[in-house]
């Protein structure tokens, strides 16, 4: 967050570390009998900034967003349609996976997001009639209540028109190799849904079949 809040972003930190700090500006007071007003000059002018920097990037990519460059939409549409579950690897500055949601809301696809911290039991929050017990706050009794699985209740919903479900999971690398192994075989309890997992982070957007990161094989489900 830091980088992208800087002005000269892109440039190395080490360069500003380098910068001498600016010199302030002196002023000379001077008094005008004939008017009798206070004139003030600058005496000294701000110093030159020492340590110019300049961009040593020899390729494209550095000036343009990377993602912009790299002309894999056509296989990431077939990929998800072919293994139905991907684990992705997005960069640490985030806001590369956007256009791949959005390439797959253009070809009819509906959403549902979901964070990995708090999910529970994979199979039961999505498959099945799970309890949720509220917040007490040590006053009120504990109570539970019961939800629909998130997945049949939003399969339901759909439009005729809608392709299917893409089940979004942030923050899937806090999960175990079981659950994981669950949401790889997803797509085959439930046709119509497809799972994208962000496992992880890489320097560019980069994707693999669930099946493979959870150590299942192709022939399995």
């Amino acid at each position: 967050m830091a980088a992208t809040t800087n002005f000269k972003y892109g440039t190395p930190l080490s360069a500003f570390l380098q910068q001498k700090q600016l010199t302030p500006k002196q002023y000379a007071v001077t008094y005008s009998r004939m008017t009798g007003k206070i004139d003030t000059t600058t005496m000294t002018k701000v110093a030159k900034r020492i340590g110019a920097v300049r961009c040593s990037a020899r390729e494209i990519g550095d000036f343009i967003g990377g993602d912009l460059l790299r002309f894999d939409l056509g296989k990431w549409l077939s990929d998800v349609e072919e293994h139905k579950a991907l684990a992705i690897y997005s960069p640490h500055e985030g806001g590369y996976e956007g256009r791949y949601l959005n390439r797959l809301i253009y070809q009819g696809y509906y959403f549902l997001d979901l964070s990995a911290r708090g999910l529970g039991d994979p199979e039961t929050t999505l498959t099945k009639i799970h309890p949720v017990c509220p917040a007490h706050l040590g006053k009120q009794p504990i109570a539970r209540w019961y939800f629909p699985p998130e997945v049949d209740y939003r399969l339901e919903a759909l439009p005729p028109n809608a392709k299917g479900l893409v089940v979004w999971i942030i923050e899937a690398k806090v999960l175990s190799k079981a659950e994981l192994q669950f949401l790889a075989l997803l797509p085959t309890l439930r046709p119509k849904v497809r799972v994208i997992a962000e496992c992880g982070n890489w320097r560019k957007f980069t994707w693999r079949p669930l099946k493979e990161i959870a150590g299942l094989t192709e022939s399995v489900g």
